[in-house]
């Protein structure tokens, strides 16, 4: 049987068709989902994939919050569906309280745009598997609203439950707090995080080449071992 990915596409979404190549390249069938439809199609995952939904009206991901699929995300990710939010997408995730924490403007206050190296903190998610704990890897990285923060309970609780799932290395490019670049929630089939693995699956893309592509097989092999 398939392994279907749909890849959810709001008004303003950049990289879909990037990130629907990645599911392809790793095995799966890619599945168009758009944002006025509840159904998600039978699909076993989902990725958010990033841009400016909305135009970052209000706050990055504010808007596309109260979509129709994404009440539908919401609802099946609680119950265990696999979903990764990619840039915007990691937006979304945290105004839809999957994920905690807020994204703010850079603290530099200019977009960036850059490849950029990770550690990978947790490989146990449903995301991450296909890396080893302690890997860096190479995956590029824009953004204007980037700088995750949280208060510092929040924090501390991440670090002691290991959900901190990625971290900036050489350099924080905007300001996260503890150089965070991606979380998890606590079940590990929620996965968030600003760079962009989509755009790192081919090896003509950049010194990271396919590091990216990981994220896409890791869910694949998670998927059909359950």
């Amino acid at each position: 049987m398939t392994t279907r990915i749909g890849v959810v596409t709001f008004p303003g979404t950049l990289d879909d068709r990037d990130a629907l190549r990645a599911v392809r390249l790793a095995g799966a069938e890619p599945v168009p989902l758009w944002h006025r439809d509840k159904d998600l199609k039978q699909v076993d995952a989902v990725v958010l994939a990033g841009g400016f939904s909305y135009g970052d009206y209000l706050r990055a991901g504010a808007i596309s919050r109260f979509s129709p699929v994404t009440d539908t995300i919401i609802e099946q990710a609680k119950a265990g569906m696999p979903v990764l939010g990619i840039c915007n997408g990691f937006q979304i995730l945290t105004e839809a309280h999957l994920l905690p924490g807020a994204m703010l403007r850079n603290n530099h206050l200019h977009f960036i745009c850059r490849e950029q190296r990770l550690r990978v903190e947790n490989a146990d998610t449903a995301w991450t598997s296909d890396y080893e704990q302690g890997q860096e890897i190479a995956v590029p990285l824009k953004n204007m609203d980037g700088r995750y923060v949280a208060d510092a309970r929040t924090l501390d609780e991440l670090e002691a439950e290991g959900r901190v799932a990625f971290r900036y290395l050489d350099v924080n490019p905007n300001g996260s707090l503890r150089d965070i670049a991606g979380i998890t929630n606590a079940a590990g089939n929620v996965v968030g995080l600003m760079p962009h693995p989509e755009h790192a699956v081919e090896p003509l893309v950049g010194t990271g080449g396919t590091d990216g592509l990981g994220f896409f097989t890791s869910i694949l092999k998670k998927l059909v071992s359950s």
